[in-house]
């Protein structure tokens, strides 16, 4: 249970963390590429307002379309006043256009602000931005705008975004090796701190198996003595009904005390088990022969089947407590027959699988709880079944926590079934 206790502990912290740092890391990236993606087209819309490319009717030797007189003056500005910032973006750029004729050629081109490309490529560019038929957009490391011209010539204005395409890139390979790193680190921390973190819980868990030990065997004293004197009296009044009854409820606080104190044992985190080799199927067959003969007195069928050379490493005596007690389970409660206890082999596991039918199917939630003390799925079944506690289960949970394992109960139509897994011990 201690165990269990942190592994939840950890997988939600680390869970928790992981869904925090991504989020984070995916908002900042795309904050970022939203940025920059405004910035680049801003720029290449102001280079477009601007017509960058110039027309014969204007002289070579004019004023530069970007210079700061033109840049401060008092002209209507189309779109908008560019910043300072928007002006360096406009001065430091790397971009070229070309005029569009009427049949979609490339008429007319300026690469005075490019450099390393050739001007066949930057044709190849505008045709295939031409070609999109859109007003603007992305070709490769490129943002395009397609717009007309003050002289009602289409013009392809081409921004080259490779450097800033490349930052951003970088900031995600980067931010995303960083939110890896810091999911390990998380990982590695709530790891060493999660005993820390969940030692209240387990102190208050220790102290209600320590409680459970001590009060079970303060009881033993007490029901000895009772029983003892119970017999006393039946040796003088044989047939008083008052005695038999005493002697009957004695007994079963008596097992009830010994399983209450077997599963706190259990429980403990540093309990010693005699570990050995364990033929899984043979210990089945065996363990399960007895429960054989009560199905059948109680008109049942109960199968029991078994993969040969399946072996675990456990306690033989935690083991057969184990199978003892869901063999007992599934012929108590069984509505019929057939009743079926198995042995098979899953990957690295050995699975026991016991099931058997059930008048009422459980829901999800009531097969989950079965493993819970004193539990009962159908109080009702108490009337028809004398003997049990609830307990049975939670000790059958404890034993195969201690072995390394996994038990869950599930519904099969009307069938219901204990899977316990158990680890394989391979021969060699």
């Amino acid at each position: 249970m201690i165990k269990q206790l942190q592994k939840r502990f950890i997988r939600i912290s680390v869970i928790s963390l992981t869904v925090a740092m991504i989020l984070v890391v995916g908002i900042v990236n795309v904050a970022n590429w939203i940025n920059v993606r405004n910035e680049l087209f801003t720029t290449l819309r102001l280079l477009a307002e601007k017509e960058a490319i110039p027309m014969p009717a204007i002289p070579s030797d004019k004023e530069s379309p970007f210079s700061e007189n033109q840049m401060d003056s008092d002209q209507p500005q189309p779109f908008f006043n560019p910043s300072l910032h928007v002006r360096n973006m406009v001065s430091e750029s790397s971009w070229f256009s070309g005029l569009l004729s009427e049949n979609g050629e490339v008429d007319r081109i300026m690469m005075d602000r490019m450099e390393n490309l050739s001007e066949e490529d930057a044709k190849v560019l505008i045709r295939e931005a031409a070609a999109k038929n859109r007003s603007e957009g992305r070709i490769r490391d490129y943002l395009f705008l397609v717009h007309e011209t003050r002289s009602g010539n289409r013009e392809v204005v081409l921004l080259n975004c490779e450097t800033r395409l490349t930052a951003v890139r970088n900031i995600a390979l980067i931010s995303v090796i960083a939110c890896i790193g810091g999911i390990l680190l998380a990982w590695a921390f709530v790891t060493m701190a999660s005993r820390k973190a969940v030692e209240p819980t387990i102190r208050n868990i220790e102290q209600q198996k320590q409680f459970i030990t001590n009060a079970s065997h303060e009881l033993k004293t007490p029901l000895t003595v009772i029983a003892t004197n119970m017999e006393l009296l039946r040796m003088e009044e044989e047939d008083n009904p008052w005695v038999r009854s005493t002697l009957k409820q004695t007994a079963t606080l008596r097992k009830l005390v010994d399983e209450l104190v077997y599963l706190s044992r259990m429980e403990e985190e540093h309990s010693t088990l005699e570990m050995e080799s364990l033929d899984a199927g043979e210990l089945l067959k065996e363990t399960a022969e007895p429960f054989v003969a009560v199905a059948e007195y109680h008109g049942m069928d109960m199968k029991v089947e078994a993969d040969e050379g399946l072996y675990i490493t456990g306690d033989r005596i935690s083991v057969q407590r184990l199978m003892s007690i869901l063999c007992d389970n599934a012929v108590k409660y069984a509505s019929a027959g057939p009743i079926l206890a198995e042995i098979r082999e899953k990957g690295k596991n050995v699975l026991l699988r016991v099931s058997n039918p059930v008048e009422t199917p459980l829901t999800r939630q009531q097969c989950d709880q079965l493993f819970d003390r004193f539990y009962r799925a159908d109080p009702s079944r108490d009337k028809k079944k004398k003997d049990g506690f609830g307990i049975g289960l939670a000790i059958a949970a404890a034993i195969v926590e201690k072995h390394g394992g996994t038990i869950s109960a599930v519904m099969e139509e009307e069938n219901l079934v204990f899977l316990c897994q158990l680890p394989r011990e391979i021969k060699r």
